[in-house]
């Protein structure tokens, strides 16, 4: 089966914008021509493929078309680059992250991406036992995500460990854990959690022989501010050690007794052959290699 390019890539807009009308509006049309096109691809291909909900979603065939549109978006910008055509044709790259990577280390590379070729780049921010659900949905092209298994159709990649370590700001330990740091001031003092999925914090709260649900805890899904929050005393936390090192320094932060909890990364991306993807790949892998813990050491490089 043939699948129309330009119907498919309609669909990719029109799961992008999240509405008809949205997709019209970046596409120029009216939205019923957007809605006619949808029609004629799903009659086409013979399935439903967009559940028109608020915001509209792809049907599991429908991923499979917005992968294909994706896909030859890549290889249609790779195909300028080499006929010379580099400066017109500017491509989007959508990339899943992790909040803490976002927040320490995923920026520069792409920064320096921006500089050497036409690209911008589409973020999508979820939990990294998450993320690589949007490269099977096709929502994303490549992920950081915490599976190192790869998802069908993609390669995998380790790129190191976020160690995250248990801080607390020095009136904050001196009020809840004066004493001592068993499992009864534990299970009293607040923390901070970045979200309900969050579960760091309850990973090592269990292994220090508390029950994660029992602590009070605030709710700042936002990795900067989360950070923030620690540091004005409002609850412990698991930080990255790329984040709290120097709030450390300056006496801002302390450890507290027990161990890191660490968190292998990888990056995944589709296996399709394509010069801009893959510089993607070498610039983000050699960022994490470069700051994130590796195999055999005993701290992140500083």
């Amino acid at each position: 089966m043939r699948i129309p390019v330009d119907l498919a890539e309609t669909l990719a807009v029109v799961v992008d914008e999240g509405t008809l009308d949205a997709a019209a509006g970046r596409l120029h049309v009216t939205p019923s021509a957007v809605s006619q096109r949808i029609k004629a691809l799903e009659q086409h291909v013979g399935r439903v493929l967009l559940v028109r909900s608020k915001p509209v979603r792809a049907t599991e065939a429908g991923q499979a078309v917005v992968r294909l549109a994706r896909q030859l978006a890549l290889l249609a910008h790779d195909t300028a680059r080499e006929l010379g055509g580099e400066d017109q044709a500017v491509t989007s790259v959508p990339l899943a992250v992790n909040a803490d990577s976002l927040a320490t280390w995923f920026l520069p590379p792409l920064a320096r991406l921006s500089e050497r070729h036409p690209v911008v780049f589409d973020l999508h921010r979820d939990d990294q036992d998450f993320t690589a659900g949007l490269l099977e949905s096709g929502t994303v092209m490549a992920a950081v995500t915490s599976q190192g298994t790869p998802v069908a159709g993609c390669t995998s990649t380790a790129l190191g460990t976020l160690r995250y370590e248990p801080v607390a700001t020095p009136a904050f330990v001196a009020r809840w854990f004066a004493a001592r740091m068993d499992a009864g001031a534990l299970a009293a003092a607040p923390l901070v959690d970045f979200d309900r999925r969050d579960d760091i914090q309850r990973t090592w709260l269990a292994r220090r022989g508390v029950d994660p649900a029992v602590p009070p805890r605030h709710y700042v899904p936002a990795s900067h501010d989360f950070a923030t929050a620690v540091r004005w005393g409002l609850g412990w936390a698991m930080l990255p050690r790329l984040q709290s090192q120097q709030a450390l320094d300056a006496g801002e932060l302390v450890r507290l007794d027990g161990d890191a909890v660490e968190v292998p990364l990888y990056w995944q991306q589709w296996n399709l052959r394509s010069a801009l993807l893959d510089a993607v790949a070498a610039e983000l892998i050699a960022e994490a290699r470069g700051v994130l813990v590796q195999p055999g050491a005993a701290s992140p490089a500083s």
